[in-house]
């Protein structure tokens, strides 16, 4: 079973470890090649029984003693259950389009985010605010962290086996797709503009509303200029500035991407009313 160091097997399929996901896998659609249990593992037999007992399934149940267990396992303190999951990817742009719901489509596009925190966390947060897919390109100076690795897995808490994801495709084709497909791209800038440029907008003054991709650039250096030069938007997020203790004026320069994600797919999702609860803004 696929669990130590994410690789995915021979037909595609992933490791996932820990309750929480595989039930998450379990109530996805994602197909079920088959679930292990240890011997430890077996008191969450219950929690996930009501899936386990569905026949139509048609997955093996299989156990192991503890220690076999710990051997695959790719967490310190395994909770000794597993699945292996073929992950609900997309072969082409139109499969990702095509997948979306009665919503235009508001895709997020990761482009060189190593971390695969940032890209689980980042992937949690495009499925709570309504994303109807994603994608994974290599920046030309890095690539992107794969969504099905354990840490990206456990850092977007199961949203990677429920969003459509379109994994490593060429970056310059899947822009050249997005425009022929009258989907608009909008680039989360850090950089500073010069006067020639268009200025770059504040999040609320976008439209959200229309088919859009949203590129996310690598932790530290960013979106590649040439890319945010080519995008239709650039979209920037202003920062609070302050003054210390000794009347020093100081500024953060820019958020975390997984941070930066969250506050424009959170606009996206209030100009689109998908927002839900009390605490939702009008």
């Amino acid at each position: 079973m696929a669990l130590r160091g994410g690789l995915p097997t021979e037909s595609g399929s992933v490791g996932v470890e820990g309750v929480r996901l595989v039930e998450e896998a379990l109530r996805s659609t994602c197909r079920i090649e088959a679930v292990l249990f240890s011997q430890s593992g077996e008191r969450h037999h219950t929690r996930l029984a009501p899936f386990l007992d569905r026949a139509e399934l048609g997955f093996p149940v299989l156990r192991t003693t503890d220690r076999l267990f710990e051997g695959l396992a790719d967490t310190e303190h395994p909770q000794g259950v597993a699945a292996l999951v073929e992950p609900r990817t997309a072969a082409s742009l139109d499969d990702l389009l095509s997948a979306g719901t009665k919503n235009a489509a508001l895709l997020v596009i990761l482009v060189g985010v190593q971390d695969p925190g940032n890209v689980g966390t980042i992937l949690r947060t495009a499925a709570a605010f309504g994303a109807t897919g994603a994608a994974t390109c290599a920046s030309g100076q890095s690539g992107t962290a794969s969504p099905f690795s354990p840490k990206a897995l456990r850092a977007s808490a199961g949203a990677a086996l429920h969003l459509p994801i379109l994994a490593g495709m060429s970056l310059a084709i899947l822009l050249m797709q997005l425009k022929l497909a009258g989907v608009h791209t909008f680039a989360s800038s850090t950089r500073d503009i010069s006067a020639d440029e268009s200025p770059a907008l504040h999040p609320w003054q976008v439209d959200w509303r229309e088919p859009v991709a949203l590129l996310i650039g690598n932790e530290g250096a960013g979106l590649p200029e040439e890319l945010e030069r080519s995008a239709e938007v650039r979209v920037r997020i202003p920062m609070a500035s302050g003054v210390d203790r000794f009347a020093v004026t100081h500024k953060v320069d820019s958020l975390n991407a997984a941070a930066a994600a969250a506050v424009l797919l959170y606009e996206a999702a209030r100009q689109r009313k998908l927002l839900t609860g009390s605490g939702a803004s009008p």
